[in-house]
């Protein structure tokens, strides 16, 4: 089991080191136990709209679909052995999105925020993807996410 952490481990934090975006975000992970969770560390440049201050719109929906990412590679890489099949520059070929619908529940303010993804659907070909991201309480998301990802062949 020991083995499998290192393995997803490792994958996640290749993946947020050289994926652009998600490094100039600044979007790092907490693990416990085999729950993942993303954080979202604030920043002045994350503000989209400097009245209220509340986070951008485009930096949630980057972070839902980062996080929602990271929880199908999270998942993959399970117990199962089953890998993802790396790519030129050898990182695991992401899986791609089809679609990704976002719910804004309400004004996300400028604080730290975090993220879950929840894998509803894990097939060979296909995949479906639950996201919800909070700031003060898990009970209270500022913002929720479904997507559909195409996972990489071989």
């Amino acid at each position: 089991m020991d083995h499998v952490f290192a393995i997803r481990e490792s994958t996640v934090e290749r993946m947020l080191a050289e994926v652009p975006y998600v490094r100039w975000l600044g979007v790092r992970v907490d693990r416990r136990g085999d729950e993942l969770t993303a954080v979202l560390p604030f920043s002045d440049r994350l503000i989209g709209n400097p009245v209220l201050p509340a986070l951008h719109g485009g930096v949630t929906a980057a972070f839902l679909e980062t996080t929602a990412v990271l929880g199908l590679v999270w998942a993959v890489l399970g117990e199962d052995g089953r890998e993802l099949h790396p790519g030129p520059d050898g990182l695991p070929r992401l899986p791609k999105t089809i679609d990704f619908t976002i719910d804004y529940l309400r004004s996300a303010g400028a604080r730290d925020a975090y993220a879950r993804a929840r894998v509803v659907r894990l097939g060979r070909r296909y995949a479906s993807v639950q996201v919800e991201a909070w700031q003060d309480s898990p009970e209270r998301p500022f913002a929720q996410a479904s997507g559909h990802f195409l996972m990489a062949q071989g």
